[in-house]
């Protein structure tokens, strides 16, 4: 009976085909759309994934998002420093400047300001040049994203041409040389980093009372975490968070109070329905015209539990073809794009997902079928 079903199935390749592109299209737009959501989120949070080595972040109590900047003043620091269980407090200076380039041309950056000793809070990745080479004056050290694409200059033909260690830029009408080139996480607004010192930060930035933006903090070895974010709070009256803390933090502003995932549900429910719309049709049209080869069986004595089987054999067939096409594409689509300024992140639960939502409509479109197949009297048969 299983290859009765599977011949009739493919008999009409029309129709075999169409439900298994409605269903390779559900599951391609079910699997990237997510993809793509996953990863603009997970570059709100970047910056403090990069950021490895703290333990803890400590900012204003009226801090929402890592980007949302509420200086501090430095005296700050050394109160941090004086409660017991720190190991180190050191000071991280973020903000936004304006990059003049070699041909006038003006790009807004993150710039962050490292501790001038310990330079801890650097880039994650050096790909060019030390992090200590910060130490030598005016060095900065920008990410090659930047470097390739929002920092290049154009040469006669509209080319881009990346900048180089040596090169030059200007901050805020202060000389900042090229000192090493380094590979960090896009950030969500998808701004060149640049890094320096803390002294240097502060005198790139314009002239304000505060300017400490975060104190890094890293535990001494055996101390438990949440109890020392409690001290610190109680202590200084700032806010602190663990790394994962500061990430969740930011993660859920910009779920609650962007428009982000209503824009891609929307996506992805779209997918949802147009699939189940193609597939449904699609497959109750191919058990209407089989209604005879289906009467036959019956006036042969197969039972309604047979003709079920047959009917779920080839739902799950088409669903895994289908499945497994799209999620394929979406695989493709995302290697394709890994160098590019599109955020994308495929973890394993978008497989589940993907799957589930696609096992829904192969139910949905299959127990159509078995309805009409069920009620179905054999003396059909014998009808012209």
């Amino acid at each position: 009976m299983n290859h009765i079903a599977l011949k009739m199935l493919m008999g009409d390749t029309g129709k075999y085909l169409g439900i298994v592109m409605g269903l390779t299209f559900a599951s391609l737009i079910m699997t990237q759309q997510p993809a793509i959501f996953m990863g603009i989120l997970a570059r709100t949070y970047s910056f403090i994934s990069d950021t490895g080595l703290p333990d803890i972040w400590v900012m204003d109590e009226k801090v929402q998002f890592v980007d949302d900047i509420k200086p501090l003043q430095d005296t700050e620091l050394y109160r941090v420093r004086g409660i017991s269980g720190v190991a180190w407090a050191m000071p991280m200076y973020k903000g936004l400047l304006k990059a003049r380039l070699a041909d006038g041309a003006f790009q807004t950056c993150n710039v962050i300001g490292l501790d001038d000793t310990t330079l801890i809070g650097g880039p994650p990745i050096m790909l060019q040049g030390n992090i200590s080479d910060l130490r030598r004056s005016d060095g900065v050290i920008i990410d090659i994203d930047g470097l390739n694409e929002k920092l290049s200059k154009l040469d006669a033909d509209g080319k881009k041409i990346p900048l180089k260690i040596g090169d030059s830029l200007e901050l805020n009408d202060h000389r900042a040389i090229i000192v090493g080139i380094a590979k960090v996480t896009r950030t969500f607004q998808s701004q060149p980093v640049i890094y320096t010192t803390y002294s240097r930060a502060k005198s790139y930035a314009p002239k304000e009372r505060k300017l400490l933006s975060f104190v890094l903090v890293k535990a001494i070895k055996g101390q438990d975490l949440d109890e020392l974010t409690r001290r610190i709070r109680e202590k200084t009256g700032l806010a602190a968070y663990t790394q994962q803390e500061f990430m969740d933090i930011t993660y859920n502003y910009f779920i609650k109070n962007t428009g982000i995932p209503i824009n891609f549900g929307i996506s992805v429910l779209l997918g949802f329905i147009v699939g189940a719309a193609i597939a449904g049709q699609t497959f109750y049209s191919f058990t209407l015209e089989n209604i005879r080869q289906f009467g036959v069986l019956k006036a042969m004595g197969t039972s309604n539990w047979t003709l079920l089987r047959m009917i779920l054999l080839q739902a799950v067939l088409v669903g895994s073809i289908g499945y497994g096409m799209g999620v394929g594409l979406t695989a493709l689509f995302g290697y394709a794009m890994r160098h590019t300024i599109l955020a994308f992140k495929f973890p394993w639960q978008l497989l589940v997902f993907s799957g589930a939502g696609v096992s829904i409509i192969c139910m949905l479109a299959a127990f159509i079928s078995i309805l009409k197949v069920m009620r179905l009297e054999p003396a059909i048969v014998f009808k012209s």
